[in-house]
């Protein structure tokens, strides 16, 4: 058996293909077979389309295996990849990391070929996969912990021409919500790598909490909008409808943006998403469970912004994140 990554059938062959992505084996478990779905109508763009890289996300999963059913009817031009589960073990495992090593795959790229299983993955990713595209749309939710709407997100790009260019493709979901996010400089994140090879790298963050047919709808359109914007499929764009509205804005957020809870206990939300707040606004209420003499403390807005994740109710620790909050992107 090969001890290297590879297609196990020609990506470049015309028409729908399918197959797999193998992984080799290592010291810590056997090989690995990722499902590939391919699309190649000649020229046009080259989009990879990826679910599962955590695997307590499981809309994207849902969402790509969803696109593969209708996309052969519908795709004019160009060639599409389609991986559902990035990380098949933290998918059946319903873990956001690897169960054999404990790893976060999005935060081992560009991997090791010698290395756990989860380096390992990213290794066949990045020297197979990635080069066959030049738009990524990576499907992640925000994790069953949290509410957040449906979304796009990219982070700031040093790149402005880069930075411009893949802001233009999160607004063309045309979801509730796109968030330029500023993050501390995490190393080996899926999208920073590929970023910064100049390709067009967006994370759809497809809601939290559990997954609902409501919300699979908003995220599949989101995507098909995603695929008329790069020409790859014929259509008008269309809002998708969310409470009621059909409407996007697009938000920034620091990292100081995040409200921590200041003590342990039970965090009682009075907020919710998109909801817009005036300084000294209530986000939340901490309840303390050590004694039942202690006050609650409320958790305020420090500023006018725009609720853009809030904790479900939840026994939190003290600085655990409980809310985060944008304002309108400056043009």
């Amino acid at each position: 058996m090969s001890k290297i990554p590879h297609f196990t059938f020609d990506l470049d062959a015309p028409g729908v293909n399918t197959g797999h992505l193998f992984v080799p084996k290592g010291a810590d478990c056997e090989a690995l077979s990722l499902p590939v779905f391919s699309l190649n109508k000649g020229k046009g763009p080259r989009l990879l389309i990826t679910g599962g890289c955590h695997g307590n996300e499981l809309e994207g999963p849902i969402v790509a295996r969803r696109i593969i059913d209708w996309l052969p009817g519908a795709q004019t031009c160009g060639r599409v990849i389609i991986v559902p589960e990035l990380n098949p073990l933290a998918v059946q495992a319903w873990n956001r990391n690897t169960p054999i090593d404990g790893l976060n795959l999005n935060r081992v790229f560009p991997g090791r070929a010698d290395g756990s299983v989860t380096e390992r993955i990213a290794d066949a990713v990045s020297r197979l996969l990635l080069p066959m595209a030049d738009t990524v749309l990576d499907l992640h939710s925000f994790g069953p912990l949290w509410e957040f709407p449906p979304a796009t997100t990219t982070h700031p790009i040093a790149d402005a021409d880069l930075m411009a260019k893949t802001l233009r493709m999160a607004e063309a979901f045309k979801l509730p919500m796109t968030l330029v996010w500023e993050h501390d400089d995490t190393p080996g994140m899926f999208d920073t790598f590929a970023q910064n090879q100049g390709k067009v790298f967006v994370c759809a963050e497809l809601g939290g909490g559990t997954v609902g047919a409501e919300d699979l709808g908003i995220y599949e359109a989101g995507v098909r909008n995603a695929l008329i914007a790069l020409g790859l499929v014929e259509g008008e764009a269309e809002y998708p409808t969310f409470r009621q509205q059909k409407s996007s804005q697009t938000l920034e957020t620091l990292t100081s943006d995040w409200l921590r809870s200041p003590a342990r206990g039970i965090f009682e939300p009075r907020c919710s998403v998109l909801d817009e707040v005036k300084q000294g606004d209530l986000i939340g209420i901490l309840h303390s469970m050590d004694s039942l003499s202690a006050s609650s403390v409320d958790i305020r807005a420090p500023t006018r912004s725009v609720v853009c994740a809030v904790k479900s109710g939840l026994h939190v620790e003290a600085n655990d994140g409980v809310a985060l909050l944008g304002r309108p992107l400056n043009p």
